[in-house]
């Protein structure tokens, strides 16, 4: 990314909500959250004991942003009613088969308001209307039913799960595996 350049990707979910670009002026916005929710995030989430400070925060940020400027996909901060509630992005877009897998996370006081469904959708949508892409995954925690219950919502189907797919903390978790073509897409 150059120098002073300021990403302007965001996304209008409705009225209430965005989907927009990080940047390091959100880090300690960002960290406050994650801080936050430690607890509700770390049942789910291996890397929330590495996010210690602002500064970690800020380079999440700064690898979110090359991989923005090197087209390899991106992350946005969820807001909703002007308020930082979570982040949804791209795992890396794979070009050559034109997939792209979707991860996210949202704040535990913006649960039960559909925020991420609606964050998930516009995303799969951008994937395959915008990027042209073919595929769009999204893997969740076979025990997280809250995170499970998006891709099921959204018409995604359940391709399979990855046995002892993740490690967490002190523990394997299974990983279920949603799928969505582009041609399967309603949104």
């Amino acid at each position: 990314m150059m120098p002073g350049r300021t990403p302007k990707l965001c996304i209008s979910v409705d009225e209430d909500t965005n989907l927009c670009i990080l940047e390091e002026r959100h880090a300690q916005e960002l960290f406050e959250l994650v801080d936050d929710n430690r607890a509700h995030l770390r049942a789910w989430l291996p890397w929330v004991d590495y996010e210690r400070s602002a500064e970690d925060s800020r380079a999440f940020i700064k690898n979110s942003l090359r991989q923005f400027a090197h087209n390899q996909g991106f992350q946005l901060g969820i807001w909703y009613t002007g308020q930082l509630a979570g982040v949804i992005g791209y795992h890396p877009i794979n070009w050559s088969n034109r997939k792209v897998e979707i991860g996210y996370w949202l704040a535990q006081s913006f649960e039960g308001k559909g925020l991420m469904t609606k964050a998930c959708k516009s995303l799969v949508t951008y994937a395959f209307d915008e990027l042209e892409l073919n595929k769009v995954v999204i893997e969740c925690a076979t025990g997280n039913r809250r995170s499970c219950a998006i891709p099921k919502r959204l018409g995604f189907q359940q391709e399979g799960v990855l046995r002892d797919a993740e490690w967490l903390y002190d523990h394997y978790v299974d990983l279920a595996v949603y799928g969505m073509l582009a041609r399967d897409w309603q949104g």
